[in-house]
């Protein structure tokens, strides 16, 4: 068993944190938490407009506070955005506060989850395609680095991949809501 006080869940955009995850919360009666609604929300403007006017190191560093924020928290899943792990800090918190699931998918199954999606700023290029590629390659090797438990998703509906999750969770995760 591993002890800890939050569920995380990173992956790549597509993958289903967010769907997955509220399912995954609802299950374990757990505060969901969306780390780019958090930002919306405290930012005051959407994560298009926030890339528009301070450009992805400006939301980043949005992120990174709401991150570091959010992580002193206890009973919650955190869906985080696909990019969080770019930043080391934002990978300590993570690990050190969460048990941590990486939701993997494909390429493919990305650009066939995404293809109607006109909010992800990484994507609004003829060339999504090869910017989903280029981001794998870049973030994957650190999803794996930090994950506790990886499922592909590419395989699975969403309430299918809860189901295994929920099964692998109930082996290998234990809830930690008392102060460390």
């Amino acid at each position: 068993m591993n002890p800890a006080p939050n569920l995380i869940l990173i992956g790549p955009m597509g993958a289903g944190k967010t769907c997955i995850g509220r399912r995954l919360a609802e299950r374990f009666t757990l505060d969901f938490i969306d780390v780019d609604q958090a930002i919306v929300e405290s930012a005051g403007a959407s994560i298009p407009t926030l890339f528009e006017l301070a450009g992805e190191a400006g939301f980043r560093q949005h992120e990174r506070q709401v991150l570091q924020r959010l992580m002193a928290g206890r009973g919650q899943l955190v869906s985080t955005g696909g990019g969080a792990v770019l930043d080391a800090g934002n990978r300590e918190a993570i690990a050190r506060n969460g048990f941590v699931v990486y939701l993997r998918v494909s390429v493919q199954a990305q650009l066939e989850r995404l293809a109607r999606d006109k909010g992800r700023p990484l994507l609004q290029r003829p060339d999504r395609e090869q910017v989903l590629q280029d981001l794998a390659f870049q973030r994957d090797p650190l999803y794996r680095q930090l994950a506790d438990l990886t499922l592909d998703t590419d395989p699975y509906t969403a309430t299918e991949a809860t189901s295994h999750l929920v099964v692998r969770l109930a082996a290998l995760w234990q809830r930690q809501d008392l102060p460390a």
